[in-house]
């Protein structure tokens, strides 16, 4: 069974990016360290919810829930996790697959 790490992402248009792009730069090889590969990656978006409109939305499967786990409690990515914290706004969900 799958497991899937889904994120919505707002940037403050006042505040920028900050370290974000540095972020997602440095992410991905973590991510694909721990066996999970993007299925989405984008800022091409089309929101039918006006009170959800996230600027970038990622979508990462994993094999197992552990796989996902250890990639986020990972010292790698410890390391880097407050680019993103301290410059944007992200809000993340785990789902299982079917």
């Amino acid at each position: 069974m799958s497991w899937y790490f889904i994120v919505d992402t707002y940037i403050d248009e006042e505040s920028g990016r900050g370290q974000y792009d540095d972020y997602i730069k440095q992410v991905k090889p973590i991510v694909e360290k721990y066996g999970g590969t993007y299925l989405v990656r984008t800022e091409n978006l089309y929101s039918l919810c006006e009170k959800r409109t996230p600027q970038r939305v990622i979508v990462i499967r994993f094999d197992t829930r552990e796989q996902l786990d250890y990639c986020f409690s990972s010292d790698e990515y410890k390391a880097i996790m407050s680019k993103r914290k301290n410059s944007v706004d992200s809000r993340a969900i785990i789902a299982e697959g079917l």
